[in-house]
């Protein structure tokens, strides 16, 4: 499969959304909606790593999936909104490449 660019992403998705009379869901919608999904990932994380397993009767789901489902969520909301997020990436990369550049141990490439 050829790799897709985050703008490649949000073509496709507004192509997908645009066959539907109607569009995009409001803000505050995308918002829930989003919210919902992340719980949704909370509990496949909680299943997979954490102390409460899934009971026998429960779907099968996966943090994959989940994290598919945000993502959708995301380009949804950033399309909605008239956001490029190759231009909010960059803005956010910045942003922490600056402000938190001596934030964090950086690891020594030369021992490698």
């Amino acid at each position: 499969m050829q790799e897709k660019t985050l703008k490649d992403i949000q073509q496709e998705v507004d192509r997908y959304i645009s066959q539907f009379k109607e569009g995009y869901f409001s803000p505050l919608a995308l918002l829930a909606r989003m919210s919902e999904e992340v719980g949704e990932l909370a509990r496949e994380v909680n299943h997979t790593y954490g102390e409460k397993p899934k009971k026998p009767d429960e779907a099968d789901n996966s943090i994959e999936l989940e994290l598919g489902d945000i993502l959708f969520i995301t380009v949804c909301f950033a399309n909605s909104l008239g956001i490029d997020l190759t231009e909010a990436h960059d803005k956010v990369m910045h942003k922490f490449n600056t402000r938190d550049a001596n934030r964090w141990t950086k690891v020594n490439t030369e021992e490698k």
